[in-house]
């Protein structure tokens, strides 16, 4: 294993390296490194480091959260109002719509597996987005209107909303029946999520005044208190639906808002956590990428995809209607919401798992997500940003 995690963490970074020189996201080399290092070419990861890859991807989310929440401003989040909760689930609900409709057509999917395949492909990518919203919030382009603030909230709780919607049409898949609860219990799960985030912040703040320690100390407890909160989320899901990722972003929120100071400060201790969690991340999800499956498929599952992305693009002008918004910000917010990732790697293999008829289809229009939007996004939101948004007087 340690043997892998070198050919990760080096070949991650080389072709990153690279990929910044051609002018393009890092992420797209790291993408590469894992296919390369993955079983469909080189085959040199080793079994043990594949069977942990789901555990280090949700590390990795949980420190992308907690950095997110770090950063953010509780005013900004009101300043972007109603796009901001719109967002949390209209696109991939009008995503979702866009695959019931094309797949039938494009695939010969029956509606029900087209559902499925919505759900799996309906979630944007926490993982591309979030550290590129930071940057821009940073760099205080779009912050006045609180369009970053929007896009990045948005993102994180869309995650949330869309696993629903797929456990809900695999269980009907399986001769279950739609749960109109799970789906109820969607915004329960948001609200306590956020409130139990906001209440540890509210108590590490107090925490950390009264005892004094090192930062790094600090950015330890954090992370330890943030993988409670996710495993909490599955400790109570028979009684109570609590969202484990939305509460780690509110426990940085609420150290933001209770202890500024201390918050700055650890902020910029994650950054430097991102700089090898980045790699690992990418690379492990270019390693699911099976090129088999995406060959497979062929031009019909790369139409479906950026056919639904089109369905998504209404759902976000919708979101956004009414609003403050210029004609270019609103663009950027299109383009904001493309990236796939890390929830297609997580899920995308599931209804394959399970023997459902449709897993094959499913996983292959998961891979080619990833494929056709990871980079396609990144590279939209790192060349336009300075172009559609302003920058924030100094």
């Amino acid at each position: 294993m340690l043997t892998s995690i070198a050919y990760v963490l080096l070949l991650g970074l080389g072709l990153g390296a690279l990929a910044r020189l051609v002018r393009l996201p890092p992420l797209v080399g790291m993408l590469a490194a894992g296919i390369l290092l993955g079983p469909c070419v080189l085959n040199l990861l080793s079994p043990q480091l594949l069977g942990i890859s789901a555990d280090l991807r949700q590390l990795v989310l949980i420190i992308i959260l907690a950095r997110a929440g770090l950063s953010l401003e509780a005013d900004d989040l009101r300043r972007a109002g109603r796009p901001a909760v719109l967002m949390c689930f209209v696109p991939a609900s009008f995503e979702v719509l866009g695959m019931v409709v094309l797949a039938p057509r494009l695939l010969g999917a029956s509606l029900l597996d087209a559902a499925i395949m919505g759900a799996v492909v309906g979630a944007v990518s926490p993982a591309v987005i979030v550290p590129r919203m930071l940057k821009l919030m940073s760099e205080g382009y779009g912050t006045e209107k609180g369009i970053p603030q929007m896009v990045l909230a948005g993102a994180s709780v869309d995650d949330v909303f869309v696993i629903v919607l797929f456990t809900s049409f695999t269980s009907m898949a399986q001769g279950g029946s739609f749960s109109v609860s799970a789906l109820a219990g969607v915004p329960v799960s948001i609200v306590l999520g956020a409130v139990l985030g906001l209440a540890v912040g509210f108590l590490l703040a107090k925490f950390f005044a009264a005892l004094h320690m090192r930062d790094s100390v600090k950015v330890v407890i954090l992370l330890s208190v943030a993988f409670l909160l996710v495993a909490l989320e599955d400790a109570v899901e028979a009684w109570v639906p609590i969202s484990g990722l939305l509460a780690v972003l509110g426990m940085g929120l609420g150290l933001r808002r209770w202890r500024l100071p201390v918050a700055e400060r650890l902020t910029a201790k994650f950054g430097k956590l991102w700089v090898w969690a980045e790699v690992m991340l990418f690379v492990l999800v270019g390693a699911e990428v099976d090129l088999n499956y995406a060959a497979a498929a062929g031009l019909a599952a790369v139409a479906t995809v950026l056919g639904v992305l089109c369905f998504r693009a209404l759902g976000v002008l919708l979101c956004v209607a009414g609003s403050k918004l210029t004609k270019k910000e609103r663009l950027f917010a299109v383009l904001a919401y493309l990236p796939k990732a890390t929830v297609q790697a997580a899920i995308g293999g599931v209804p394959l798992a399970m023997g459902l008829s449709c897993g094959q289809v499913v996983l292959t229009v998961a891979v080619i997500a990833i494929l056709v939007t990871a980079p396609l996004g990144a590279l939209a939101i790192d060349a336009s940003y300075k172009k559609l948004l302003e920058r924030a007087a100094d």
